[in-house]
């Protein structure tokens, strides 16, 4: 049966999930998990949890799915030490250096690829299980179609979101919460700006990001039909109530092979819901009607009582087999089995003779059978007795016990796994060459002749945008200048074909370098032929760890996230050449949802001019299209840093990378020519970007 994964914030919420139903729940510990705004838990609650869910057959999956500094990880590496020997089942990462971490200090703990490493291809899948992942959770965003085609090829587990908070921009892909309010969802911070009202005019007046929930109740068993292996409830933030009446009725659902009563729906509505749910990219639909908000309303308290007083009994989950065996001159034996393979045996002084009353077979089974108030229910019962033989009812109720209890400490021991150490990654000594400058272009009409005349060293176009830049290729190969595609962020299974026919045509032109911001965009550029392959900021080179596995897998180059300060990316340990986004309009989101197509019906019009969104500071944020008729949302200012070189000169870099997207040719070419010191124009709006202000 397809496994149930529910969210725990906290102790409570584990109980809750287990005595509801959960085959597995997942946690976080300390700060380095995306909900690092829950409960979480400690060395000894993790103990604790652990021990807990063992125990009633429940597995435990821990949460490392965030982007950690160079100064986080020895304390990542305990952790996943310590989880490992506690036999926490998996962990969860998004950091490609944390799991290389995590591979060398917990070789034998499963690692699971975090759905904000956002995976949504098969290239994506086959690329996590070569760096050693169990399992994939795939993204939120794909439909029945794209979900049973990966499952159906998969070399791992797949892992699916089934109910619960949907996220408007591709996890692992958001930067709206730190860029315009310094807490980051790659740090496990996020302040959920895109709930908030935005418009399109003068105000901000509707929620044009603001998911309603998902729920894929009614078609589980198509899920499970098509290969999925865990259905995931997403709600690590939320109280245990809701986590114990979703995983009951989804729990129900699994083990009934049925889709919900109209009275579960209901309740699954009063437990959490924003105006109702969506199953819309699923159905492979998108939509207004997929939007919604949570209205306040009086907490469902009889449905979260009835909740509570479930999850707070103890619930037989565990079938156990117990047989005795009683004869005169020997010693009394108790054996309990369970279906794992543990058996503990206890052993008792050989049994008196009757007196009066003779104990029987069928006495004995019955006060064996009575395991009330322990997580086991009796499967089955044998009992071989002698007649003339006494055994009071205290000590066979002792024995049952002492069984149940050698039986316990069998299940919660924890695995022998092996252990490494923690060793940083080599220092490599920071460059002492100057940077050089790196463009990227959105469009081909940007890439003018006074542009090239500046000599940048390498100029990336937007797949599409190169497509139609023949003739300006050519330009920059005659002048020694590199051009480059830009592969789409998000590609689907679908969309892959069609890709590989158009990188085909830049193959022909002679165009050699492309930027990938997925491990799936690595594997599509390989078999195009690209030879020069360098890693986009869609991959979080986030510490020196990463870096390494960038350059192991083959990128040439990575460009560094720039959610970090100035002096973290100074301190980097830079194994392979870098880049850093020193100017542009920062990518906030990026959408399955088209919003332009949302409002007026026809994305046409939209895609032609560049609509931006208001918000309730009047800041406006330009939104473009992206490859497949997707969405980016940008900043509302430009990132701006040419009278501040000191971030990105002298600290190791290979290229600073100037960003072009709503810029006009003229304006690209002034604001390259104010890096290489020819002009003093400065923007009339600009931001300085998060390298002079630590995220949280």
């Amino acid at each position: 049966m397809m496994e149930l994964l529910s969210p725990a914030g906290g102790q409570e919420s584990v109980i809750a999930a287990v005595h509801s139903g959960a085959d597995a729940v997942y946690l976080g510990s300390g700060n380095f998990n995306a909900r690092r705004g829950a409960a979480n838990f400690d060395d000894a609650a993790l103990r604790e949890a652990v021990d807990f869910c063992h125990l009633r057959g429940v597995r435990v999956y821990l949460t490392l799915n965030t982007l950690l500094g160079d100064g986080e990880l020895e304390e990542a590496a305990r952790l996943a030490a310590y989880a490992s020997g506690l036999g926490v089942d998996a962990v969860l990462v998004q950091d490609l250096g944390v799991a290389a971490v995590v591979r060398r200090v917990a070789p034998d703990l499963p690692l699971h690829a975090s759905t904000q490493m956002t995976i949504h291809s098969l290239d994506g899948v086959r690329a996590a299980a070569d760096l050693g992942m169990t399992r994939v959770v795939l993204s939120r965003e794909l439909s029945r179609n794209a979900i049973a085609h990966i499952c159906a090829h998969s070399p791992v587990e797949i892992e699916v979101f089934v109910h619960g908070a949907l996220c408007m921009c591709y996890s692992g892909q958001c930067f709206l919460s730190s860029v315009i309010g310094g807490r980051s969802g790659n740090r496990g911070m996020c302040a959920q700006p895109c709930r908030l009202q935005y418009g399109w005019g003068k105000r901000a007046e509707g929620y044009p990001l603001s998911l309603k929930d998902m729920s894929l109740a009614e078609h589980l068993r198509e899920l499970e039909d098509m290969g999925v292996a865990c259905a995931k409830i997403e709600g690590r933030m939320k109280r245990p109530e809701y986590v114990a009446v979703v995983t009951r009725i989804y729990a129900a659902a699994l083990k009934e092979k049925r889709s919900p009563t109209r009275e579960e729906l209901e309740q699954l509505r009063l437990a959490f819901s924003r105006q109702g749910f969506t199953d819309g990219y699923y159905q492979g639909r998108t939509g207004p009607e997929m939007f919604g908000i949570h209205e306040k309303e009086p907490l469902p308290e009889p449905l979260f009582a009835e909740a509570r007083k479930g999850y707070q009994r103890e619930v037989p989950l565990v079938p156990v087999r117990l047989s005795a065996c009683v004869r005169a001159g020997d010693s009394v034996a108790v054996t309990a089995e369970d279906e794992d393979g543990h058996r503990a045996a206890v052993i008792a002084p050989p049994p008196e003779a009757a007196l009066r009353r003779s104990v029987t077979a069928e006495q004995l089974e019955g006060q064996f059978a009575k395991t009330g108030g322990t997580p086991y229910f009796c499967a089955s019962v044998h009992a071989e007795v002698e007649e003339g033989l006494s055994l009071p009812v205290s000590q066979m109720n002792a024995l049952r016990r002492e069984a149940l209890d050698a039986l316990s400490r069998q299940r919660i021991a924890p695995l022998n796994r092996r252990t490494g150490a923690y060793t940083p990654c080599p220092k490599v000594e920071n460059r002492a060459e100057e940077c050089r400058f790196t463009l990227s272009c959105a469009k081909a009409e940007q890439v003018t002749d006074e542009l090239l005349a500046l000599r940048p060293a390498l100029i990336a176009l937007d797949l599409e945008a190169m497509l139609q830049a023949k003739d300006a290729v050519g330009r920059m190969q005659a002048l020694g200048i590199t051009p480059a595609v830009t592969l789409p962020r998000i590609l689907w299974d679908r969309e892959r074909a069609g890709c590989l026919r158009q990188l085909a045509t830049l193959r022909r032109w002679g165009v050699d370098t492309a930027y990938a911001s997925t491990l799936a965009g690595l594997a599509l550029a390989k078999e195009a032929g690209f030879p020069v392959v360098r890693g986009d900021f869609g991959l979080g080179a986030y510490n020196s760890e990463t870096l390494v596995e960038l350059k192991r897998l083959g990128f040439a180059s990575a460009v560094l996230s720039f959610e970090q300060r100035r002096e973290r990316v100074r301190d980097l340990s830079k194994c392979l050449d870098t880049e850093l986004l020193v100017y542009g309009r920062l990518p906030l989101m990026i959408t399955e949802n088209c919003i332009v197509k949302n409002r007026t019906g026809s994305c046409t019009e939209g895609c032609r001019q560049t609509p931006a969104l208001i918000d309730r500071k009047r800041m406006r944020f330009p939104v473009v299209r992206a490859y497949g008729c997707r969405n980016e949302i940008l900043n509302a200012v430009p990132l701006f840093l040419a009278d501040k070189p000191e971030v990105y000169t002298h600290v190791g870099l290979w290229a600073a990378r100037l960003r072009f997207t709503t810029e006009t040719g003229a304006e690209c070419a002034r604001i390259l020519g104010r890096y290489l010191g020819r002009n003093n124009d400065v923007p009339a709006a600009y931001t300085r970007g998060l390298y002079f202000r630590e995220v949280e």
